[in-house]
């Protein structure tokens, strides 16, 4: 069902974040509830989604030790964050879950789907084959279940692809003679722009300057357009998407300490000088619009 994919999305971030932070165990649920909140409000599978996190935190070391025998070529230190939570939810599932409710392909197909949206371009084939061989030792139980295969839907073509519009901005302050950007970090280890959707009934600049608002906790004028920005997104509850992002030139009101208020795959948020931000990892997409944006700057000085 389409919710219990979003539910296993959900429940990917919220092992992610205990990752990364070490959470205890114990802080889980108010994670959980927070997520819930923000990426599947009105979702009724708030159960589901506590009982896997927690068998996963609960078995933790056994999957690890699991996953280090499937592929001992990569200790579990060395597997991305992403693609070992991604194992740790799938293995959990695939081993100890009750085979009536999630029969091992699907558990094994679920993992693979967390992988290529979640993770890096070689992550759904890794997960593939962790968990793949994991299925293998345990005798491929079901496989005589998985009913012939169903006619491939078609991919909706590019022309009636549903449009999501979006709106970031290079943000930037002028202090004691010194330029400074405000920068978000994502769960892949890039540096990017912060941006999010706009509403039907807002126009561009307003949208922008309410999203920076409410990611990064900061007041903004929205200047320059920078330009636009498309790519092919995979939702699992509307399928392929084109999402248009339109980039802007946006000033902060001051500079002060960065909030992310809203996580969304964010980390961290934090201001960098210009000569920093030459040394940052950050998406070959946006670089465009940040050296525009430095050009725009440096001629302004």
């Amino acid at each position: 069902m389409a919710n219990r994919h979003l539910s296993r999305s959900i429940a990917l971030q919220s092992l992610f974040e205990w990752d990364f932070h070490a959470y205890d165990a114990d802080k889980m649920r108010v994670v959980i509830d927070r997520n819930v909140a923000e990426f599947g409000p009105g979702l009724e599978d708030s159960l589901f989604i506590y009982n896997i996190v927690e068998s996963v935190i609960k078995r933790q070391e056994k999957l690890d030790l699991i996953i280090g025998k499937a592929a001992p070529d990569w200790p579990i230190e060395q597997i991305a964050m992403v693609d070992r939570n991604v194992l740790r939810l799938g293995l959990c599932e695939l081993l100890f879950s009750d085979r009536k409710e999630v029969p091992s392909r699907v558990a094994i197909n679920e993992a693979i789907e967390l992988a290529k949206t979640f993770g890096g371009e070689n992550s759904g084939k890794f997960v593939n084959g962790v968990l793949g061989a994991v299925y293998k030792e345990m005798g491929e139980p079901g496989k005589e279940d998985i009913p012939a295969k169903k006619k491939m839907v078609k991919d909706i073509p590019y022309e009636q692809m549903p449009i999501e519009k979006l709106g970031g901005a290079v943000v930037y302050l002028r202090e004691g003679g010194e330029i400074f950007l405000a920068l978000v970090h994502d769960m892949f280890g890039y540096w990017t722009l912060s941006k999010g959707h706009i509403k039907p009934d807002e126009d561009l600049e307003t949208g922008v300057a309410r999203e920076i608002a409410e990611e990064i906790s900061l007041k903004v004028k929205v200047l320059d357009h920078l330009g636009d920005n498309e790519y092919i997104s995979s939702d699992p509850e509307k399928g392929k998407l084109r999402k248009q992002v339109s980039y802007f030139l946006a000033e902060a009101e001051k500079k002060g300490d960065l909030e992310l208020t809203k996580s969304g795959g964010l980390d961290e948020a934090r201001w960098f000088n210009l000569t920093e931000v030459l040394d940052l990892k950050m998406y070959d997409d946006v670089v465009p619009f940040v050296t525009k944006a430095i050009k725009i700057l440096s001629a302004k000085k």
